[in-house]
């Protein structure tokens, strides 16, 4: 996920997930849209490792010492899971400081032990020649917008563990299910998704009022709202909502028209496919709400006009976590709650 601050950091941030995601779809035409049964042997009774995926077949001979991770949240996966990586892409969205790190990564290496960690800097593509002197016996790229052509490329350093359907859709819980198969930690990897269920859950029966109250996750650029996206259930933001015990409005859902698709694109004029969403969450800055409400469309949104919206701040790590993985859930959990709470609160 490429973000860079340019003039918006919150426009930049969507239309490099986009572009990504659209290249990569446009070069894997071909492939299909279905998900595969994922097959891994039993590291303990036999050294192979073999994974299905969105590019084919990765096949690791045995298990990895060297982990390198690309993209966005893969190494907080193998972090979560006790795994130092020999390299990861430094995060370019949220970051606060000039360490190319959000804050859950950082306070998890120091928990590790971890204090000059290799960092790529991939903003503009990946660094193969730096992914290569890391010398790594697996990379790690389950949730990115890798191409077929950078899969080519990145399966001549090492086997590479890819989405298993499509770009920027993989799901907190497949993150963690093919990078630790891919680490020779599959079980680890089952315990850690469960210890994130119960976590999620303890924490969402600490806000009850917010259950089965509807939801979408939206970006709404406050500079043009001749348009907005929506992100669908299939997007981790979205899906993520639901595990919080929120539900996706019909009025949404039937703008979908494929399931696997992580956004719709709806014009202002289509604007009441909002109407019954009560909770709207997206992303900007202490004006948004307000040119949001001044617009003469947007503004009749009844959500938007109530106020019952929460504005994650944009380049902000609680925006990063937006898309979520073990690391980020178990920092930012607490925030996001609070802030849906208080959204909810407007509805009376």
């Amino acid at each position: 996920m490429n973000g860079k601050g340019n003039d918006s950091l919150l426009t930049t941030l969507f239309i490099a997930i986009l572009t990504i995601a659209l290249a990569g779809c446009s070069q894997q035409s071909g492939l299909t849209a279905e998900p595969k049964e994922s097959d891994s042997k039993d590291i303990e009774s036999e050294n192979e490792i073999v994974i299905n995926h969105a590019f084919g077949e990765t096949i690791i001979d045995e298990k990895p010492e060297r982990v390198v991770t690309i993209s966005w949240a893969n190494h907080d996966v193998a972090l979560a899971l006790g795994v130092v990586p020999v390299g990861f892409s430094a995060a370019n969205y949220g970051v606060q400081d000039e360490s190319g790190m959000l804050p859950w990564t950082a306070e998890k290496l120091k928990e590790l032990g971890e204090e000059n960690p290799t960092i790529f800097q991939d903003t503009d593509g990946l660094d193969f020649e730096a992914i290569s002197d890391a010398e790594p016996d697996v990379i790690l790229a389950a949730y990115s917008g890798i191409t077929q052509e950078e899969y080519d490329t990145l399966s001549e350093i090492a086997p590479v563990v890819a989405y298993e359907t499509g770009p920027w859709v993989t799901t907190w819980r497949d993150q963690i299910k093919f990078n630790s198969i891919g680490m020779g930690l599959e079980e680890e990897g089952k315990q850690l998704i469960a210890d994130t269920e119960k976590l999620i859950q303890d924490k969402a029966n600490e806000h009850a009022e917010i259950k089965g109250k509807k939801a979408a996750f939206a970006m709404i650029n406050a500079t043009d709202l001749s348009k907005f996206y929506v992100y669908t259930p299939a997007d981790p933001r979205g899906e993520f909502l639901a595990e919080l015990g929120m539900e996706y409005p019909e009025s949404i859902m039937s703008q979908i028209a494929d399931s696997n698709s992580f956004y719709i694109e709806l014009s202002a004029e289509n604007a009441d496919a909002l109407n019954d969403v009560e909770v709207l969450i997206s992303y900007g800055d202490e004006n948004t709400l307000k040119a949001l409400q001044a617009d003469p469309i947007l503004g009749k949104v009844p959500a938007i006009e109530r106020g019952s919206v929460v504005i994650i701040g944009d380049n902000t790590p609680l925006a990063a976590s937006g898309n979520p993985n073990p690391l980020s859930i178990q920092y930012s959990i607490d925030e996001y709650l609070q802030l849906l709470s208080e959204a909810v609160s407007k509805l009376d």
